[in-house]
């Protein structure tokens, strides 16, 4: 699921596959998962909103494009991806929030995706551009590694991003 909603509107919107054929990695586990879908996710194991991510046990290389409401929720995820530390975080690219400035400092690498990232809708249609950009959060070499040969955007090393 993604991080942006709209007043009245669904907040499921998909990572749509460009990410994941630039990222090139199969991951263990979407901890985040739609019921259905989506299809296009490389993960060997997805965990449904019936089975909440935050309470199952993650193992391995983990994606993460989670249900970001409210920034206490936005906080709770992001808290449990770097306890795992392996993985990668899709977030809105909100620099000046609060809940950014706390945690994108432990990401191992941020990935700044440009252009603004075009989710797709739970009925396959490509949405519109979204009003904020899209960063990639890194935990772990293997994702740092991902970041770097993607070509979504700038990398900025947790060296420079702390």
């Amino acid at each position: 699921m993604a991080a942006y909603e709209k007043q009245g509107e669904s907040d499921e919107w998909y990572t749509p596959p460009y990410i994941f054929d630039a990222l090139g990695l199969l991951f263990d586990m979407d901890i985040a998962c739609p019921a259905n879908g989506p299809p296009h996710t490389p993960c060997i194991k997805w965990v449904s909103p019936l089975q909440n991510g935050l309470f199952t046990d993650w193992e391995g290389l983990v994606w993460m494009n989670a249900p970001f409401g409210h920034q206490r929720h936005k906080r709770i995820w992001l808290r449990r991806f770097f306890d795992h530390g392996n993985g990668i975080a899709l977030v809105p690219d909100r620099t000046s929030a609060p809940w950014f400035q706390e945690f994108a400092p432990l990401a191992d690498a941020i990935c700044w995706v440009s252009p603004k990232v075009k989710f797709v809708k739970p009925d396959g249609t490509t949405g519109d551009s979204p009003g904020t950009g899209t960063a990639l959060l890194a935990s772990g070499r293997l994702s740092v590694a991902a970041l770097a040969r993607s070509g979504l955007g700038i990398v900025t090393p947790r060296a420079l991003a702390a």
